[in-house]
């Protein structure tokens, strides 16, 4: 969950200051690395699941400062708009079936959540955009009340220094410009962590970016935005251009964007906070008093707080983390692809897939990122976010593939290889690949869904609002039944 900060007023100084605090922390980092002083036997995953909030008519609820503090549980935040929320699961070791115990944690909080959401009236949704959303929903006045927010939107318009341009071609086209960062907020995620020690992380990181695509394929749950049919995975695009820094002019000579695919397979975890320093202005130039290097030569663990904050600014689909948890320092690749829901069920299939696949080809003998080219990774990736299950991505031997083929043939004996390595047990294993499984042989995931829903009630008469408005409610009926999306009725 994203750090709070103190309102503040940025000056030259303040950023001069920030930038050599960020290189010493630089510095202090690769001495970590270079005397092995982290955590090398990584067993744990965890979580992060972003959420909307609905009134009675599934329209957004502008209520999260009320819900959070109902809730009163410091596993639960705010997000970038009042009308979201995130909850952190805390981490765990996948061996047996705890995975298992990880479904029923999930469910039981996120039901205790929307009983004390309903009980002032509103729902939790989990799903990747609020398909009743409108551009009105999206603007400063609905920010959340955070002061990390409000200067994150602050900074990003100081350095871009016009309104965001939103463009977006699918079957229908959405053209539109915002004047705060909010429409990020119509983006709702889960995140998912993998800890890895530094001599593992390369591997783990680039096998992530390998799969981006095939994750996104599968998962895909965001076909409108703002009443249009847009992309199966709508957000990949929108929030890549609602916090872009960049005017034109800097598009142009090349300049990198803050939600970034990347450009390179990396061969260290130090190459990404190296790129993050070398490439990226601070938008939060904000010190602690901690001398870094002080704190590493008395033989404590230094919380780099200023590296870790301007990591956090930077948005790769694929995160590095820097944490320090009971003195000791990790690393942890965070896997920022998916989108929420459909189910919790749904959820979980889609953490065990990524947990057991990206294991495997991390270890694997002959690494798949040594066989396909970096941008092709990137295609796959956006051509996933635009077409679904319906999408052809290339990958190694196969060439230029269906992605369900590529899944039922390939992928899912390699996520089966994976968690028996993780320790997890051969039937929760089965069922929960079972229905990435199913997805792929009934054509059908959360997007999929959502637009035959909506096409059906629109033949019956309802025009697109209302019938937004109908299928947000059914789905989330199914979605409290913890069924698979792809047994869903229509």
């Amino acid at each position: 969950m994203g750090r709070e900060i103190q309102a503040v007023k940025i000056t030259g100084e303040d950023r001069r200051i920030y930038r050599a605090k960020l290189a010493r922390s630089l510095d202090v980092f690769a001495r970590m690395l270079h005397e092995h002083l982290f955590e090398n036997e990584p067993c744990l995953v965890g979580q992060e699941i972003e959420l909307n909030l609905v009134d009675a008519a599934g329209a957004p609820s502008m209520r999260n400062a009320d819900v959070l503090a109902a809730i009163a549980d410091p596993a639960w935040a705010v997000e970038v708009g009042q009308f979201n929320l995130e909850i952190n699961v805390p981490p765990r070791a996948l061996g047996g079936d705890a995975v298992a115990g990880l479904e029923q944690e999930i469910r039981a909080s996120l039901n205790a959540g929307d009983a004390t959401a309903r009980s002032i009236g509103t729902r939790l949704v989990m799903i990747g955009i609020l398909p009743t959303l409108r551009k009105s929903d999206v603007h400063e006045g609905t920010l959340s009340a955070s002061e990390r927010f409000r200067a994150l939107n602050e900074q990003i318009f100081a350095a871009r220094g016009e309104d965001m341009r939103i463009e977006i071609d699918g079957p229908e086209q959405l053209l539109t410009h915002a004047d705060s960062i909010t429409p990020e907020a119509a983006c709702t995620s889960v995140q998912l962590h993998v800890q890895v020690s530094p001599e593992q992380f390369a591997s783990y990181w680039n096998a992530a970016q390998a799969i981006a695509g095939v994750q996104v394929a599968l998962a895909a749950n965001s076909p409108y935005l703002f009443g249009k049919q847009l992309w199966h995975e709508t957000r990949i695009t929108l929030f890549e251009q609602a916090t872009d820094t960049r005017p034109d002019e800097l598009k142009r000579q090349g300049v990198r964007p803050r939600v970034w695919f990347g450009d390179r397979w990396i061969t260290s975890v130090f190459d990404l906070f190296e790129e993050n320093i070398q490439y990226f202005p601070a938008l939060l130039p904000i010190c602690e008093d901690e001398d870094p290097l002080a704190a590493l030569d008395r033989g404590t663990c230094p919380a780099l707080a200023e590296m870790s904050l301007h990591n956090g600014t930077i948005y790769r689909w694929n995160r590095p983390v820097y944490a320090v948890v009971d003195g000791k320092p990790h690393l942890r690749v965070e896997n920022r692809v998916l989108p929420a829901g459909p189910s919790v069920a749904d959820v979980i299939a889609n953490a065990v897939f990524y947990y057991g696949l990206v294991r495997a080809l991390a270890e694997s003998e002959r690494p798949v990122w040594t066989q396909m080219s970096f941008a092709t990774a990137a295609e796959n990736l956006h051509a996933a976010a635009q077409h679904g299950l319906a999408a052809q991505l290339y990958w190694p031997g196969h060439g230029e593939v269906p992605v369900t083929e590529l899944v039922l043939r390939r992928l899912l004996p390699l996520a089966r290889e994976g968690l028996c390595r993780w320790g997890m047990g051969a039937a929760p294993a089965d069922r929960l690949l079972g229905i990435i499984e199913q997805r792929c042989l009934t054509g059908r995931n959360g997007a999929g869904w959502q637009i035959a829903t909506t096409a059906k009630l629109t033949e019956h008469g309802a025009g697109r609002q209302d019938a937004l408005r109908l299928m947000t409610q059914r789905y989330i009926e199914h979605m409290h039944t913890n069924d698979p999306v792809h047994t869903w009725p229509h």
